[in-house]
């Protein structure tokens, strides 16, 4: 059995022009053409097209959710892991709604507000141990107070220029670009200046040392960089940023001739 484009595009609410551009870019092949030139989608196109509705969903770019399925060509083990992440959302977001809803409780009947449920749901706190454990209490904790201090708008430009960054760096690893080009030396650079301005990590920290003029202690950025190269490609959960496994390996080679070069 298969459906036509028309009624790809009806039932998982997207266009026909979009299958179509999906097509053009090898992000989804149909499974068949009609002779009068329509596509046609099978079973396996649809699972295609739901993990690429699911990337999508989660603010990935094209090149992204290409290299992503052909990171992990078992459908069924990349949606079973997609799965868990949705039941995580899906618990995260209830506990968001029930907090919200007894707040607009409270706030028209004249009611008592309660401080220790009106953020449940909101945490981001959930690597709190282990960021303790790598680099202490204080590290995390001025992490936290940056993050709590910012508005809503500069969390998102924050988000969007991490985003930014893992999709540069799998586009260039797909590229096949070497790890001591002058392209994947800049995103090193932009790599280093991203951590730089995050409160609490030591690249953030040595930025002050030295001279007294904000210049930073390079000796201690190197070994921080070059470290956190290697926990790349050590933790598996980076994996899914950086394209997959050689694409940690490339982020980590990269960022060593970066840190042996530059800093």
């Amino acid at each position: 059995m298969d459906w036509s484009i028309q009624d790809i595009a009806r039932i998982a609410g997207t266009t026909s022009r979009t299958l179509r551009h999906y097509d053009g870019i090898g992000l989804l092949k149909p499974s068949r053409t009609g002779n009068n030139g329509y596509r046609h989608y099978n079973q396996d196109a649809l699972v295609q097209l739901q993990r690429i509705l699911l990337l999508r969903g989660l603010g990935l770019g094209l090149p992204v959710i290409s290299q992503v399925l052909d990171d992990e060509a078992d459908a069924a083990k990349a949606l079973t892991g997609h799965l868990e992440w949705l039941k995580q959302e899906q618990d995260r977001l209830a506990r968001q709604i029930a907090s919200v809803t007894q707040t607009i409780q409270a706030v028209k009947g004249g009611g008592e507000i309660m401080a220790e449920d009106m953020f449940n749901g909101f945490d981001h706190t959930q690597y709190k141990d282990e960021v303790e454990e790598r680099w202490g209490m204080d590290a995390y904790a001025k992490g936290d107070s940056w993050w709590r201090g910012m508005s809503a708008d500069q969390k998102a430009a924050w988000k969007q220029r991490s985003q930014q960054l893992g999709e540069d760096w799998i586009a260039a690893a797909a590229a096949g670009i070497a790890p001591d080009s002058a392209e994947a030396q800049d995103i090193a650079r932009r790599h280093v200046e991203w951590l730089t301005g995050i409160p609490g990590t030591p690249a953030s920290d040595a930025r002050g040392k030295g001279d007294g003029k904000g210049n930073r202690d390079k000796g201690d950025v190197k070994a921080y960089v070059t470290g956190l190269g290697e926990m790349y490609v050590a933790d598996p959960r980076f994996a899914k940023n950086y394209g997959g496994v050689e694409g940690t390996g490339f982020v980590r080679d990269t960022l060593k001739i970066y840190a042996t070069e530059s800093l």
